[in-house]
């Protein structure tokens, strides 16, 4: 074969991969950030904290996010640990569980894991703890 025919299938592999690449991507970022969980907004999160009436808030970042700043009230549980952790939610179990990261993706992770052990009433924080900070509202250190 020629050097111009070798270049040829070279690149045309290349772009083949990087399009199995991008087909991948696309269908995880679907799988793991769970539209079908129903939202909650800042404000509404921020009324029921304010009311005394809030749900399990979960924040599903790692310790060290967590430390630096989260919803008043959340409790911690890295979503890679949240499926061997689910006896700690137990009493949660059909209670209304809100969960958030920084900006999504691990909290549909959690959602897609608390709604297959049976949990009843899981919700997105809109925005999650990103748009949390942006918007001013009260933050909680340890």
């Amino acid at each position: 074969m020629e050097r111009s025919q070798l270049a040829k299938i070279r690149t045309g592999h290349t772009h083949y991969r990087a399009a199995v690449a991008v087909f991948f991507v696309v269908l995880a970022s679907a799988v793991v950030c769970n539209a079908a969980t129903p939202t909650i907004s800042q404000d509404d999160l921020l009324k029921m904290l304010e009311s005394g009436t809030a749900p399990l808030i979960l924040d599903v970042r790692t310790p060290g996010e967590y430390r630096s700043g989260h919803v008043p009230q959340a409790i911690n549980i890295p979503h890679n640990e949240l499926a061997s952790r689910l006896a700690e939610l137990a009493d949660a179990k059909n209670r209304e569980v809100v969960t958030y990261c920084e900006r999504g993706p691990r909290a549909g992770f959690a959602e897609s894991v608390l709604q297959e052990a049976g949990f009843s009433a899981v919700r997105h924080l809109v925005g999650d703890m990103y748009a949390w900070r942006r918007s001013g509202l009260p933050v909680e250190r340890p």
